[in-house]
């Protein structure tokens, strides 16, 4: 598929999708875009800034959702002219697809709405590339109708029916907790569509903390490993300069100040992995 400019094949080097859960403010997420602008030009890194401008399927309706879509998308669209870095979004309802697509390089649906029929055939007709999260509740066999789904939904728009990535957040297991099968990415693979591991939600704790998630982010670096040496096309991160006063997902947020020493490790075992 063309993602961003780049043709994406197999054998192509391993890119990021990074950037903060939720856009808190313009300043930190320009100063976060900024930072992972820095450390994707040092090492050649194909980097795709992602913040949502809204969260809808937060655990408590008290929790802080994000700026809206109107200041929201005006920051991404600000990132995209002032770091030079593609951009991607969330989209929650079939509504927001035409005026988000308008402003982002791609668009990804939550995880939560995998199978919501009408909601992956509107984000498949926008013309841009998707990336499609495996619901937490899904097999990894499951998601080949979802591609068919989107791919019907493009061909009808006259759009590239290739244009889609499927991530994996991981699958629930037991109260609270989530389960990385690395068997899947491989079956996911089978689809055709690059394949990209979700190493922050997976290691989400969804509710665990009764008002919102929790998540153990000191094992991050441990299935982003996982996960390259099996073979993924991208590696899908949230990040934020303090975790801790994140006002969504912190618990499994990888800390800004780590991101460069640990990319540099997963495009040493890209490379390994992608040779010859």
């Amino acid at each position: 598929m063309n993602l961003c400019g780049n043709a994406l094949t197999p054998a192509s080097p391993l890119f990021a999708i990074a950037g903060p859960c939720v856009i808190e403010s313009e300043a930190m997420t320009m100063a976060i875009a900024e930072t992972l602008a820095g450390v994707a030009q040092r090492l050649g890194l194909t980097l795709i800034f992602k913040a949502s401008f809204d969260k809808a399927n937060r655990s408590s309706d008290q929790s802080f959702r994000g700026l809206g879509m109107s200041k929201g998308l005006q920051i991404l669209d600000k990132v995209r002219r002032e770091t030079g870095l593609a951009v991607i979004t969330d989209v929650h309802e079939a509504g927001q697809v035409d005026e988000v697509a308008a402003v982002v390089d791609v668009l990804q649906t939550p995880a939560f709405l995998a199978r919501q029929t009408d909601f992956i055939a509107a984000v498949a007709a926008s013309g841009k590339p998707v990336n499609i999260k495996k619901a937490q509740f899904m097999a990894p066999a499951d998601m080949q109708q979802v591609v068919n789904k989107a791919r019907n939904a493009a061909r009808a728009a006259g759009h590239d029916p290739d244009a889609f990535l499927l991530c994996e957040r991981g699958t629930s297991f037991g109260y609270n907790t989530l389960v990385s099968d690395m068997r899947g990415l491989a079956i996911m693979a089978e689809t055709g569509c690059p394949v990209v591991f979700d190493a922050t939600h997976s290691v989400q704790q969804p509710g665990g903390l009764g008002e919102r998630s929790g998540g153990q982010r000191e094992f991050v670096p441990l299935l982003a490993r996982a996960a390259v040496a099996a073979g993924v096309a991208g590696v899908f991160m949230e990040t934020h300069p303090d975790p801790d006063q994140a006002l969504s997902d912190g618990p499994n947020a990888l800390p800004l100040g780590d991101f460069e020493e640990l990319w540099k490790r997963l495009m040493a075992i890209d490379a390994v992995v992608k040779q010859g």
